[in-house]
């Protein structure tokens, strides 16, 4: 009996969803001290004990401890059962996504692919991996999918390119609710439609939908409809981006943490720092992120050591930096020409905080490098990565090139460039115009029939004024 109450209390604490990752940890080595994955009370009281663990483990992306239960579980002899596979499948998302196939038929072989929950994590796992043929092959066999199952096909050809589809999806779907909409918008801006993603929700506002009271715009919508003003080509984003901001106070929903930090990011981006700090300092709960928001705003407008000394700022109120942070505090150096404290910033990241940099940490060292005039440096700093550098980090090398009129360097990485992005006109005009610049006018004029021949169109500038 003591034995019993023990596992159902562990079980209850496993089940908490407020529970951290260390928590997770120590019930976890409770369950092994104790005996009770090993001997509960039967066998199905074993499933739930390796249920909750996957579950809790899986909530904090850490998918080779969901996947390592897994086997115990199996070796064990306890069977899982749907709530198992369905936290498999959102942890294989972030780390393991070979595994899905694999996940997929032990679902067929153990009997509950016919599982509404389980094919809904399938279809959300496939097209969180980009296997948008799979995901729609799991959604064709549920014989009358519900507005859930729908909601995660909609999300999954908005991830794969196949908005269009989605757009037909959410014509023909008999109900609908905030998040179809919302999925649909979301799509749409992540596939450059910005503009169409405004008019879908200017669609939805005025549709029976809305004006029934049965869906009203939320957080998710919101941060959507931003995330696409903040990217508007061609003028008006800032005008589009205050009407929905209008539209949050009018309807007396306050910065909360989410939204807040999608209209810093639209203010900063849109060259309205008042405003984006206005936002900040109105926000009575700041996540990591919206920091990262303030942090690489006041970087893109000109306020390089105000953008540190935030940096600064958040430390010491205990929060903890992450990956997305250090990116906006080296970019700030970069801009502002600070090498040592970029240096210093880079190192801190692994030795102080235990992050492994990533490309765009490695991006950000070869701009700080190449704007300082530093190219050699930056060439050896290259060199040295664990990994080959991607086209972002060879063409912040390329631009430093440029400006400091290294012809030679600048040839060399050009020519890596045009390997990687055959048909990306900017690598052939910037490369042409280096040599132009040095009066190597044969090789600027190849570089320019390369364009021809190989029928590259040169993207035309244009000037605006946005009077918004």
């Amino acid at each position: 009996m003591h034995a019993k109450q023990g596992s159902e209390h562990l079980l209850r604490l496993l089940q908490c969803r407020t529970a951290r990752p260390i928590q997770v940890q120590q019930v976890h080595a409770l369950l092994i001290t104790n005996g009770h994955l090993l001997f509960p009370p039967n066998r199905w009281t074993r499933t739930l004990l390796f249920n909750a663990l996957i579950r809790g483990y899986s909530s904090f992306g850490q998918a080779r401890k969901c996947l390592l239960l897994f086997a115990h579980m199996l070796a064990h002899q306890a069977p899982p059962n749907d709530l198992t596979f369905a936290s498999l499948a959102k942890a294989a998302v972030s780390s393991a996504a070979s595994l899905g196939a694999a996940l997929h038929a032990q679902v067929v072989r153990r009997g509950v692919s016919g599982d509404p929950f389980v094919r809904v994590s399938f279809i959300h796992f496939y097209g969180r991996i980009g296997e948008l043929p799979s995901a729609r092959r799991v959604f064709e066999e549920i014989p009358k999918p519900c507005v859930v199952a729908c909601n995660a096909m909609l999300d999954a050809f908005g991830k794969s390119g196949g908005i269009d589809s989605a757009v037909g999806l959410f014509s023909r779907m008999p109900e609908r609710d905030v998040v179809s909409w919302t999925s649909v918008i979301n799509g749409l801006g992540n596939n450059g439609r910005f503009r169409d993603a405004l008019k879908f929700f200017r669609n939805m506002m005025v549709h029976e939908d809305v004006k029934s009271g049965v869906v009203k715009p939320n957080e998710a919508t919101y941060v959507s409809l931003l995330s696409s003003c903040a990217n508007l080509p061609g003028g008006g984003a800032r005008y589009y981006g205050k009407q929905i901001h209008g539209y949050i106070v009018k309807n007396e929903i306050g910065p909360a943490a989410f939204v807040g930090t999608a209209l810093i990011d639209f203010y900063g981006k849109t060259s309205s720092l008042r405003n984006a700090i206005k936002v900040f300092n109105q926000m009575v709960v700041k996540e990591i992120c919206t920091w990262n928001a303030l942090i690489s705003s006041l970087a893109c407008n000109g306020e390089e050591k105000k953008a540190l000394a935030m940096f600064e700022q958040m430390k010491m109120e205990g929060l903890c930096p992450n990956g997305v942070t250090f990116a906006a505090a080296l970019t700030s150096c970069a801009r502002g020409g600070f090498v040592d404290s970029g240096f210093k910033l880079f190192q801190s990241m692994v030795d102080d905080f235990g992050l492994v940099p990533a490309m765009e940490h490695y991006g950000c060292m070869v701009d700080l490098l190449g704007r300082a005039g530093l190219l050699r440096e930056a060439m050896d700093f290259v060199k040295s990565m664990p990994f080959e550098p991607d086209d972002s980090v060879l063409g912040a090398l390329l631009g430093a090139c440029k400006i400091h009129g290294a012809i030679d360097l600048g040839n060399d990485v050009g020519r890596r460039l045009l390997e990687m992005q055959p048909r990306h006109c900017g690598r052939y005009v910037m490369l042409s115009n280096i040599h132009a610049e040095l009066n190597k006018w044969t090789s600027a004029a190849e570089l320019r029939k390369a364009m021809e021949r190989l029928k590259i169109r040169k993207v035309p500038a244009f000037s605006l004024i946005d009077s918004h």
